[in-house]
């Protein structure tokens, strides 16, 4: 087998569409391999085994991108280079975290997703161990990639196939291991500034880098890393793709009836007083909808208020579209430091220590606050001639409620801090020919939720109204201008703390020889204490902040839980062509219970060109202590229609029945572990050293999901799940609940396929080229027990899509000091969220080319200029309603641009 025959990340056979993409760039440029093969014949540790091996010895799906191949695509931080990964989808991003500039569950975490099939089920390690997942209750739980180091990272390894029979929980999608640096010596300078061709959406990084001792010489080596990043806000009103989509136009239903002036909200009896009266907002007709505005006839407020009869103000009301002012890009300040040290204790073994700190602060910017009140209808001027107005002063139908944008008040804009840190201490080395290592490693999370600006206290904002001294209607005066400000609250209003304790430890070694060569055996275990601590302020706590859903008094909680996990590994050479690899993990969770993963593996090498690989095993996820403990929360739902209240009144319209209904999520103590099946088989093709292929299939199984029904699966199927539905006496929705529960099956299946070229040399240069993609052949998940399968494959489904076909394709050319990369990420189309009275819809394919060059002016300085988004692709049109954000998904797209940036490196050896 040859050294650069090893498993590179696997896909699918291009698809059409794709193929003279591929051939063009193959023709033009050609891009060295993710992972370079090398003819070290030191014994390392794979992602994904725990026996030490010759690096080219691999046989496990493993993805690498190493640090040359980071700093060429000009990626920054983690998330970024998760981004890029081809069997990454629906990952969790800033995008993603932009809610109704109110909180929204675990705003701020950047999360990774591998195969599409949850957070939750992808392990993210720091150089092969776990971190503290992210601190802040919710539905997703894993590592916010925002406190990975990422000037630290020296490679990042991507296992694309289950791992539980070696980490244990989570891994079932797979497992991202970001390595950092080790032995480093010398000095290392780096400054990068970038903006956007239409403003906004800046951003500046520097970092330092320091390391010295030779452990082999000077018996020591120390490595320390301080990264800093700022990026800057960008608003929808700097885009002109915002109004190329056309939302007011094509999605009315999907913007706010909260609108400035504001809309006036009427009883039934209210309205067929008014009908009676012969009452028009519009200007044309009298009055047929339960909402009005007096400003409908004049074309209500633009450009963010807007007279929209098919919108959700319906034909006698205004309709707000909050895509005019949002913002689509956070500002934000991300600090890292990273410090690591190695020191030989002498006869083989070495102590170890790790320190990883960061910080990251992010403004999350939504729309102006919004309030239903209660006003005498003596305060409404356009009511002061009608039946209305002529009550008694007692008569309930008097009162009047008007919902209405606050928009003298600002922006709502909570700042996210997350702060977590690290630390690692341990030693390894060789004691009776096994290798060791053991371990203490204690990492915590601390996420802290500010109101910053637009959070007001209601009962002074209600009061306010009712008194006539804010005005839903025009202006307020200038006691009412300050009113809005003293009602403003800023603080903190969250507060979530999250810790991780383990002790691990492991122990390989050879117990005999075969014929092609040592029968290895590992032996390893784990100990580890979580911790989840959760608070509020007691003004969330006393329901006293508009614009926060406040959990009640009793929403605060603190629990931990102990687990316990023992692993062996046994790799069998059987022949020098035909290696058996087998593992097995036994882990307990207190409450829970416990979990066996067994797995099996297979490596044939029939010819020095070609490698066969097979694998088939187990996984489970646990339960976060979130699903378990949480207590009730309470949310909203996208905007849909309750079915009942159309049936209930021919007269009713869509708008009528339309809103985003409240929901309450509940946890459940007695939840048991998400259980999984496996399987993959691959081959990897070396013709002639610096040509590599490879190919595996891979599928996945998981059952008993922890899930909670959508909201809209719910309203869908009410002759099932109609007892989760609460309504007032009315029958108008009160409230959802939305239970966790273990129902259904999940599959997922699909190819993986690399492509490596490097060496091509010529008399203008060296060229190579890489592609990597994943073809997803099925994907599909059971709303419950028995229910039939509902495929996501290709279509947009309640919170997300898998595409079919993704990929990354990446260039490069050197000649002397000159290098360029041109690399394209390409995700193709698929059918759009089906939305009730509306026809199917494909969204368009999205791809972005990015073109960076360098120039190395000596050994010690590289000046680098880039273009990402080469074309100003714009993100294409989306009707999906589940993000806040709407006319795109804001999950995968980049609503920058075009964006520019130069850097600048300096070393000292």
């Amino acid at each position: 087998m040859k050294p650069a025959l090893r498993p590179y990340l696997a896909a699918s056979s291009l698809p059409p569409q794709m193929r003279s993409t591929a051939l063009a760039a193959a023709l033009m440029l050609a891009l060295p391999a993710w992972a370079q093969s090398t003819d070290t014949l030191n014994r390392v540790e794979i992602t994904g085994s725990a026996i030490k091996r010759l690096e080219s010895e691999g046989a496990l799906p493993v993805q690498v991108i190493s640090r040359e191949d980071i700093t060429k695509q000009g990626l920054t931080t983690a998330a970024e280079i998760v981004a890029r990964l081809s069997a990454s989808a629906s990952n969790l991003t800033d995008g993603g975290s932009i809610g109704y500039g109110g909180f929204r569950d675990q705003m701020g975490m950047n999360g990774a997703n591998l195969r599409g099939i949850g957070v939750s089920s992808t392990l993210v390690l720091l150089n092969g161990r776990r971190m503290a997942n992210f601190a802040s209750p919710g539905d997703a739980s894993g590592v916010d990639l925002n406190s990975i180091p990422a000037a630290a990272i020296q490679r990042v390894e991507v296992l694309l196939d289950g791992a539980s029979a070696l980490y244990g929980s989570d891994a079932i999608g797979g497992v991202i291991n970001f390595i950092t640096r080790k032995d480093y010596r010398g000095v290392e300078l780096n400054a990068s500034a970038g903006g956007t061709s239409e403003g906004g959406g800046a951003k500046r990084t520097a970092s330092v880098a320091g390391g010295a001792g030779d452990v082999s010489r000077d018996g020591f080596n120390v490595f320390g890393v301080i990264d800093l990043q700022r990026t800057s806000s960008l608003n929808a009103n700097q885009r002109k793709f915002i109004d190329e989509l056309k939302i007011p136009e094509r999605l009315p239903d999907l913007l706010s009836s909260a609108s400035f002036p504001g809309n006036i909200r009427l009883s039934s009896a209210q309205r067929r007083s008014l009908v009676a009266d012969g009452f028009s907002t519009n200007g044309k007709s009298v009055i047929s909808s339960r909402t009005i505005n007096p400003a409908a006839a004049k074309g209500c407020n633009g450009p963010s208020s807007l007279y929209l009869p098919d919108g959700i103000g319906g034909v006698d009301g205004c309709t707000y579209d909050y895509m005019r002012d949002i913002e689509l890009y956070p500002e934000s300040d991300k600090a890292s430091l990273f410090g690591r040290g190695v020191f030989d204790l002498g006869s083989g073994h070495q102590f170890f220590a790790e320190a990883s700190l960061s910080r990251s602060k992010t403004l999350y910017t939504g729309t102006p606050n919004r309030v239903d009140a209660d006003m005498d209808v003596s305060k409404v001027p356009a009511l002061a001639g009608t039946s209305l107005a002529k009550l008694a002063a007692d008569d309930e139908d008097r009162i009047m409620t008007v919902r209405t944008r606050l928009s003298e008040a600002g922006l709502r804009t909570s700042e996210l801090v997350s702060t977590n840190q690290r630390y690692v201490a341990g030693v390894n080395g060789t004691l009776a020919k096994w290798d060791y290592e053991v371990a203490y490693n204690h990492s915590s999370s601390t996420v802290s939720d500010r109101d910053h600006q637009g959070y007001l206290n209601e009962p002074m904002i209600r009061d306010g109204f009712a008194a006539g001294t804010l005005n839903p209607f025009g202006p307020s005066s200038a006691a009412g201008l300050a009113l809005y400000e003293a009602a403003q609250i800023r603080g903190e209003v969250r507060r979530a703390e999250g810790s991780m304790d383990s002790l691990d430890f492991k122990a390989s070694r050879a117990l005999g020889a075969l014929a092609g060569g040592d029968l290895a055996l590992a032996l390893g275990g784990e100990f580890r204490r979580e911790k989840q601590n959760y608070r509020q302020s007691d003004a969330l706590a006393q329901d006293l902040i508009l614009g926060e859903t406040s959990q009640g008094p009793d929403a605060d909680f603190g629990h931990s839980r102990k687990v316990a996990g023992v692993f062996a590994e046994l790799s069998a050479p059987v022949t020098k062509e035909l290696e058996l690899q087998a593992a097995l993990r036994y882990e307990r969770y207190q409450v829970t219970g416990s979990a066996t993963s067994p797995k099996l593996g297979l490596k044939y090498v029939p010819s020095k060109e070609l490698l066969l690989r097979a694998s088939v095993g187990a996984g489970f996820r646990a339960p976060s202590l979130s699903d378990l403990y949480r207590p009730v929360t309470q949310g909203t739902a996208a905007t849909l229609v309750d079915p009942v209240c159309m049936a209930a009144d021919p007269g009713n319209t869509v708008t009528d029945c339309s809103d985003t209904w409240a929901t309450f999520q509940f946890s459940n103590p007695k939840l048991k572990p998400e259980r999984s099946r496996q399987f993959s088989l691959g081959a990897v093709l070396e013709p002639q050293r610096g040509m590599n292929f490879s190919l595996d299939y891979w599928n996945i199984q998981k059952r008993e999901l922890i899930s909670t029904l959508g909201v809209d699966s719910i309203l869908a199927h009410l002759d099932k799940y109609g007892s989760l539905v609460h309504r007032d006496e009315d029958g108008v929705i009160d409230h959802i609940d939305l239970v966790k529960e273990n129902r259904g099956r999940q599959k997922i299946s699909g190819l993986d396929l690399g492509v490596a070229l490097s060496g091509l040399k010529s008399s203008i240069g060296t060229f190579g080229l890489r592609l990597n993609g994943t073809w997803t052949l099925e994907s599909k998940q059971q709303t419950g027990n028995g229910d039939p399968y509902i495929s996501n494959l290709g279509h947009f489904i309640n919170d997300g899509v898998v595409q079919r076909w993704r990929h990354t394709l990446a260039a490069d050319w050197e000649q002397g000091p000159w290098s360029a990369t041109l690399s394209n990420s390409y995700l193709s189309a698929y059918t759009d969220q089906t939305v009730i009275g509306k026809v199917d819809r494909q969204v368009g394919a999205y791809s972005l080319w990015d073109l960076t060059g360098a120039w190395k002016f000596n050994a010690a300085l590289t000046l680098r200029a880039g273009v990402k988004n080469l074309f100003d692709t714009a993100p294409p049109f989306s009707q999906q309603a589940w993000f806040f954000l709407s006319g795109y998904d804001p999950s995968y797209t980049d609503t920058r641009g075009r964006f520019f940036y130069l850097s600048a490196q300096y070393q000292f050896r």
